[in-house]
C-alpha cells in the first residue's frame, strides 16, 4: 500500500480573524440579559468512571469550565455555573439525570454524552422538555437525522465523517478489501455501516464482520477471524478501551505486519495507553489535534496544566460547544431556548476547534476533519507528539450533505 502523504496547509480561510480572537479573550460584561432562574447553568453529562472516562470524563468537565472562564465567567452579572454527573454508560441513568437537571435544578444546556445509546436517550428528554443539548462524544448520525430536533446539536464528529475521512483515504491508498471488528451497540453498528458504505461505493469489498460484546476485553477470537480473511484492512468499529484492547492484542499477534489496521474512532489518550510501538502506522480520523497549530497548542498546554494530559477531540469539542452557547445567549439577550438555538445557528463557530464552523438547520456543526497517522516512536519528538496530520478534509466534504439528511427540520 503506497504511503499517504499530503501537507496540512493552513490557508487564510482556516485562520480565525483577529476580531474573533478578541471576542474569545474579552470578558462578558454585565449587561441586560433575561435569564430564567437568574443565571446560566450548564450540565456536563459524561462518562466519569467507564471506558470513555479518559477521552471525555473529568477532562470534559474541565474543558467546559475553561470555556466559561474564557467567556468571562459571568452572564448578566451572575456567575455561570457548571455541574456534572456520571452517565455510567446507561441510557436510563443518563435520561433520569437529564430530567432532574431540567425539571429541578435549572440546567439550561447539556453537553458531551459519550456513547450513542446514552446520547439518544437524553435527546428524547431534551426534546420533550424543549431544552438544548449538544452531543459531543457520541457518533451516531441519527442525532441529526431521524432523532434531530430544533435544539439538538451534534458537535465534534459522527460516523459518516469518520468513515469518509478514514475509509476513503485508506481505500484510495490501495486498501480495497475490509473486515470489520465491531462493538455490538448503536455507535459501533453505525461506524461499521458508514465505513462499509464508503468502501463499497469506492469499488472496494467488505469480506466480513464480527461483533464483540460492549465493553470487551478479550479480542483474540475476533482478531483470529479477521486475520484469517483475505481482507487487506481490518477496520475497528469501536472506541475507548475497546479499541485500546483490540489494538494491543493485534500487536501481540503480529497482525499489523500482514494487515492494515484502520481505526474508525481513536483518540490521543488511546494511543497514550497503547504506546507508539504498538499503535504506529495506524490511520484514524479526528476533528482536533492539540499539536496542529499555535491556537491548538495554546489550549493544549493550558488544559495539560489542569488535567496532566493533552485534550482529546471530545474535550476540545465540549469547550467549543460551551463557548458557542454562551456567546449565543449573550447575543440573543436571553436564555430562552428557541432564541438561543436560532442565534447559535446564525453565528459562525469561531475558536481553535472550528475555524468558521457552521451549525446547520439539522443541528450538525460542520468543520474540517483531519486524516492522521500514528507516528513511529523515533519520529515522536516530545510527550504527546503522537499524530502526523496527513490530510485536511473540508467540512462540506467530510459530513453528510444536507441534501441527504432525513431530518424533518430540513427544508426541501
Amino acid at each position: 500500500m503506497r504511503h499517504l502523504l499530503a501537507s496540512p496547509a493552513v490557508t487564510p480561510a482556516r485562520l480565525v480573524v483577529a476580531g474573533a480572537l478578541c471576542l474569545l479573550a474579552a470578558p462578558a460584561a454585565a449587561q441586560q440579559v433575561q435569564l430564567s432562574g437568574g443565571m446560566v447553568k450548564i450540565g456536563v453529562l459524561t462518562d466519569l468512571s467507564g471506558i470513555y472516562a479518559d477521552l471525555a470524563g473529568s477532562g470534559s468537565v474541565i474543558a467546559a469550565k475553561m470555556a466559561v472562564e474564557d467567556f468571562g465567567g459571568a452572564m448578566g452579572g451572575r456567575p455561570v455555573e457548571v455541574v456534572s454527573a456520571d452517565t455510567l454508560n446507561k441510557p436510563d441513568t443518563a435520561a433520569n439525570r437529564a430530567r432532574e437537571w431540567f425539571d429541578r435544578d435549572g440546567v439550561d444546556y447539556i453537553v458531551d454524552l459519550p456513547a450513542s445509546s446514552v446520547a439518544l436517550s437524553v435527546i428524547q428528554v431534551a426534546k420533550s422538555k424543549g431544552r438544548a443539548v449538544a452531543i459531543v462524544g457520541a457518533a451516531a448520525t441519527r442525532v441529526t437525522n431521524e432523532d434531530c430536533g430544533p435544539y439538538v446539536f451534534h458537535w465534534a464528529y459522527d460516523t459518516y465523517a469518520l468513515a469518509t475521512t478514514t475509509a476513503k483515504s485508506v481505500l484510495a491508498a490501495g486498501g480495497d478489501s475490509w473486515y470489520f471488528i465491531t462493538a455490538d451497540y448503536a455507535g459501533g453498528h453505525a461506524l461499521a455501516k458508514d465505513a462499509s458504505d464508503i468502501v463499497r461505493a469506492g469499488g472496494g469489498k467488505v469480506l466480513g464482520e464480527v461483533r464483540h460484546p460492549f465493553p470487551g476485553t478479550d479480542f483474540s477470537s475476533f482478531l483470529v477471524k479477521a486475520a484469517a480473511s483475505e481482507a487487506k484492512v481490518i477496520g475497528l468499529a469501536n472506541a475507548g478501551n475497546d479499541a485500546v484492547n483490540a489494538i494491543r492484542q493485534a500487536a501481540e499477534f503480529g497482525i499489523g505486519k500482514s494487515k492494515v489496521l484502520a481505526a474508525t474512532l481513536l483518540f490521543d489518550t488511546d494511543v497514550h495507553a497503547i504506546g507508539l510501538k504498538r499503535a504506529q502506522g495506524m490511520y484514524l480520523a479526528t476533528g482536533f489535534y492539540w499539536d496542529y497549530d499555535e491556537q491548538t497548542r495554546a489550549f493544549g498546554k493550558r488544559f495539560f496544566d489542569k488535567q496532566k494530559r493533552m485534550p482529546t477531540m471530545v474535550q476540545a469539542g465540549v469547550y467549543s460547544a460551551t463557548l458557542h452557547y454562551l456567546r449565543a445567549v449573550k447575543a440573543a439577550g436571553t436564555d430562552d431556548t428557541a432564541a438561543v438555538a436560532a442565534m447559535m445557528k446564525k453565528m459562525p463557530v469561531q475558536d481553535f476547534f472550528a475555524r468558521n464552523g457552521v451549525l446547520r438547520e439539522d443541528g450538525r456543526m460542520v468543520h474540517d476533519m483531519y486524516l492522521a497517522r500514528v507516528k513511529k516512536p523515533g519520529d515522536s519528538k516530545y510527550p504527546w507528539d503522537y499524530f502526523a496530520i496527513e490530510r485536511v478534509i473540508r467540512g462540506e466534504d467530510a459530513f453528510l450533505p444536507l441534501s441527504n439528511s432525513t431530518c424533518a427540520l430540513v427544508k426541501r
